[in-house]
């Protein structure tokens, strides 16, 4: 039987290919457009303020650069909220156990640093275990996949149900909350809302960051324990979907062989019968 990981390996690279070529063809123009207006704008800014000059400048945009990696918004002023009071320190947490890791904020003491380490460690395995024991209590409303496979019917109907479900919970509803709340676009809190649910985290939005407006105490707590079980839920979607892409590519591969075996037993036949030549023992 021919294996089917080699087309899955060259099908992931080329998934890779094709993706960093779109990425690069819709977002480098973007960039280079901003670098140049960037630029512009420290010139202008030089020529306003003439007692500054080019040197004192950069050094500030570098203490920015620096405060903005160290958790501190530039926006605003000192009354700020913290970002380590409870609210904000439980949903740190969950998104070191969760391994989603926004980057806007980390531990800048030595002594935190060295205890996010300790507890990644020990809370990435739990935060795991977690996940499975909340999948497979989501999953006992649902037949195993071979089951869909199979007998499709009443199971197609709990899966459509399911996913159905999911989606108005974790990626439809949730994106009108963040709108209201942050004032971002819909499409925006959908970006964020799946780039959350699916652990990428790039940190380019984050719920609760914004210096102009006042949040209520439990609001991030609130979005981690929503986005604890998104995950859950996402999980067991992606699971679905690799199962039934691994289940695909063994039945081509399978489909494959069997035309192969068919048509190799079809030559056999049609070949004439060569006359057989008897030897005395």
């Amino acid at each position: 039987q021919i294996s089917w990981t080699p087309l899955l390996v060259l099908g992931y690279l080329f998934y890779l290919l094709l993706g960093a070529m779109v990425f690069q063809l819709l977002e480098k123009q973007a960039e280079t457009h901003f670098r140049d207006q960037f630029q512009l704008e420290k010139l202008s800014f030089l020529q306003n303020y003439t007692c500054l000059d080019r040197q004192a400048l950069e050094k500030f945009v570098q203490v920015l650069m620096e405060a903005w990696e160290k958790g501190v918004n530039p926006e605003g002023n000192s009354t700020n909220p913290s970002n380590w009071d409870f609210s904000n320190s439980f949903f740190f947490a969950g998104t070191v156990v969760t391994t989603i890791g926004y980057g806007n904020l980390s531990p800048s003491t030595v002594p935190g640093q060295i205890f996010c380490v300790f507890y990644a460690l020990f809370g990435v395995p739990l935060n795991l275990a977690f996940l499975n024991q909340l999948g497979k209590g989501l999953n006992a409303h649902l037949l195993t996949l071979e089951r869909w496979v199979q007998k499709p019917g009443r199971a197609q109907v709990h899966l459509a149900i399911f996913l159905s479900t999911g989606t108005l919970l974790f990626l439809v509803f949730p994106p009108l909350v963040f709108s209201y709340v942050e004032g971002w676009s819909y499409g925006e809190g959908f970006y964020f809302t799946f780039i959350t649910l699916s652990t990428i985290g790039f940190g380019d939005y984050v719920v609760g960051t914004n210096p102009n407006k006042h949040y209520i105490p439990v609001y991030r707590s609130l979005t981690a324990i929503w986005i604890v079980f998104g995950l859950a839920w996402l999980a067991l979607v992606f699971n679905v979907g690799a199962d039934l892409m691994e289940k695909f590519l063994q039945l081509k591969w399978h489909k494959s062989d069997l035309s192969l075996a068919e048509g190799a037993t079809t030559k056999l036949e049609d070949e004439p019968e060569q006359p057989r030549i008897h030897i005395p023992s």
